[in-house]
């Protein structure tokens, strides 16, 4: 983390766009790129590897931190997409399956675990600049960010998103099992004691609904425009 750097923070539910848009962004400004969702997840695998049949809430919570904390995660750009190593496998298409998207989330209201992650989260930040996408960049992890944006969709809007990617990979998925899903994710999220999933005060709220994510990062981009000191 150095003190010349900027951040942008992109914060929202399950299945908004960010982490497509966060890429989009950060490539047009040649800036640093945080998926801080992935580190969630990438602990969800990895205990699941390390107790596998085993329910987080079923772990000490302490163990679960230290697996947090020794993670090996690296990050690369490969044709526009951002590919995932964990001990340098590609894990990248394995944790974006519904059930490690799931017991991230359980994961996830764990305090020990987002204690553990907070300070890897914000080591990212260096110069010129971060774009970092989560649920709690902007309230928790940034919140000196110089621009914070909140992303949100109906969750119906965000399933049919979901299903479109899963069954183009050829994966069968029902869309109202998706629905549900997403809705069980949210309310646990938002109602989370820990870091809860809202938008930052000072946050700009932006729904995508009925946008595509060229319209998306095209208003994302005129908010940096207007309020990011790009040198």
């Amino acid at each position: 983390m150095t003190d010349n750097a900027q951040v942008i923070c992109l914060d929202g539910p399950s299945g908004v766009g960010k982490g497509t848009i966060c890429l989009a962004v950060a490539k047009k400004l040649g800036w640093h790129i945080l998926d801080s969702g992935s580190l969630y997840r990438i602990t969800a695998l990895q205990v699941s590897r390390e107790f596998p049949g085993q329910s987080v809430y079923e772990i000490d919570e302490a163990q679960l931190a230290e697996i947090a904390l020794n993670l090996s995660v690296s990050y690369e750009e490969v044709n526009d997409e951002l590919v995932i190593y964990l001990d340098g496998e590609d894990i990248t298409e394995l944790i974006r399956n519904e059930k490690i998207g799931a017991q991230a989330s359980q994961v996830a209201a764990i305090p020990m675990v987002r204690e553990a992650l907070l300070a890897r989260q914000r080591a990212f930040l260096l110069e010129p600049g971060l774009v970092a996408d989560g649920r709690d960049m902007g309230t928790v992890v940034f919140p000196q960010a110089e621009l914070k944006i909140y992303l949100t969709a109906s969750a119906e809007e965000r399933a049919q998103r979901r299903y479109k990617q899963l069954k183009d990979k050829g994966i069968d998925a029902n869309l109202s099992s998706l629905v549900e899903e997403l809705r069980l994710r949210d309310e646990r999220d938002m109602n989370r004691k820990t870091a809860p999933l809202k938008p930052a005060s000072d946050a700009i709220i932006i729904d995508t609904t009925t946008l595509d994510i060229t319209q998306v990062t095209n208003e994302v981009m005129r908010l940096v425009d207007q309020r990011v000191r790009l040198s």
